[in-house]
């Protein structure tokens, strides 16, 4: 590939990785779609909000199984992939291809941190902008370097979480597993309120989450998950380089170990009934389930790719790909409006199912919103702001 200053364009971009990161922003709206429906604790203790019998649990459970970290893994994995794809396309041009990283993950963070105030609290995009300021100085590791230093800071926060839980008891109660009518009552009055309302609860938890959750989780947890993308690349998994053997053989143990690793976690978790020390622990299982599952995911993806099935949806997903930026963004300028008091005031008056109809229905919107508009444009909207601002 001819190195250039100028963006990439459409015939130059990996099919297969476009389509990757098109599922991986469908597949993240499912878990994002509880944070902006139901208060927090409901993400970590779904036996305390709502209804939790029936359907409700069937689609929890579904929804925790595979979806639940996998597809923000996955996401991660392609950042750190784009992350290598990026300097190799611009090492050797006219401008400085370091200085124009920084430049384009400058803006990404600007444009992060819009949405974490503005929007939704929610937001990756400062976390991911954080860490591809310095995972970028690992692009011409060998890929084993990258492998075993991804894995290295990716198991921070667990050990240290691990070390935590020795001392728990497992039926004890802790602090986030439960909440108080007076937290209830804060979160849903806040973000069923006016805008400015909504600042009171959003603008803390997000700077919360950008401090003190970034330096003691998100910074390592994401930085290792880039590098290991950096590291799936190199070898030829996320570029869609390995033989078809290949796929198949590390589909059939990421599932399987991935899987299980997941459901072990839950058979803990229903063997102390719930309680919150268990609790605690569960999502430890996760922690590691989730990668390994996603890998698992890319796998079977690239394999998609490969085959003759259902082309067309392929590439309608790859269309979403294309404007990944776009589309998360399009996610929470929707849901905020159905759920939010500035639109619908839906806010914790959603069933789980009722939330997964409205992702079904979010995504036939932005798959066909995205078809129609690549038919016109070659980039998403805010992609074109944000090449523009890059390129200047």
């Amino acid at each position: 590939m001819v190195s250039s200053s100028a963006p990439v364009s459409t015939a130059e971009r990996i099919t297969s990785l476009d389509t990757l990161r098109g599922i991986a922003i469908l597949g993240i709206l499912v878990i994002n779609i509880q944070s902006f429906s139901m208060p927090s604790v409901a993400r970590w203790n779904p036996s305390q909000f709502g209804d939790f019998t029936g359907l409700n649990y069937i689609v929890w459970l579904f929804s925790h199984v595979f979806f639940e970290g996998k597809f923000i893994s996955l996401f991660a994995l392609l950042f750190g992939a784009g992350v290598l794809l990026f300097m190799r396309h611009k090492e050797g041009g006219d401008r400085s291809a370091i200085r124009l990283h920084y430049r384009r993950t400058f803006w990404l963070l600007a444009i992060g941190l819009v949405h974490a105030y503005v929007f939704w609290d929610g937001d990756i995009l400062v976390v991911y902008a954080l860490c591809a300021l310095v995972v970028v100085w690992a692009r011409d590791w060998s890929t084993e370097k990258l492998a075993v230093v991804g894995v290295g800071l990716f198991a921070v926060p667990f050990i240290v979480k691990f070390d935590q839980s020795l001392s728990l008891n497992m039926s004890q109660q802790v602090g986030y597993w439960t909440a108080t009518e007076s937290d209830y009552e804060f979160h849903v009055q806040s973000l069923q309120g006016s805008w400015m309302t909504q600042m009171d609860y959003r603008v803390p938890v997000a700077h919360w989450k950008q401090t003190h959750v970034f330096v003691n989780t998100s910074m390592w947890k994401y930085s290792g998950m880039m590098l290991f993308g950096m590291a799936l690349f190199k070898w030829g998994l996320l570029s869609d380089s390995l033989s078809t053997s290949k796929y198949r053989q590390v589909a059939a143990w990421s599932v399987a170990v991935g899987l299980g690793t997941i459901l072990t976690g839950l058979g803990f978790l229903y063997y102390f009934d719930w309680a919150g020390g268990a609790g605690f622990v569960w999502p430890m299982f996760n922690y590691w389930g989730a990668p390994i599952l996603a890998i698992g995911y890319a796998s079977l993806v690239m394999l998609w790719c490969r085959s003759s099935i259902a082309t067309n949806v392929i590439s309608a997903l790859n269309a979403v790909g294309r404007t990944a930026l776009s589309n998360y963004l399009l996610q929470t300028l929707i849901a905020t409006t159905i759920l939010y008091g500035h639109g619908f005031g839906l806010f914790a008056q959603v069933s789980r199912v009722e939330q997964f109809g409205l992702v079904l229905a979010i995504w036939v919107f932005q798959i066909g919103v995205t078809v129609l508009w690549l038919s016109r444009y070659d980039r998403g909207p805010v992609e074109w702001i944000w090449r523009s601002l890059t390129y200047r």
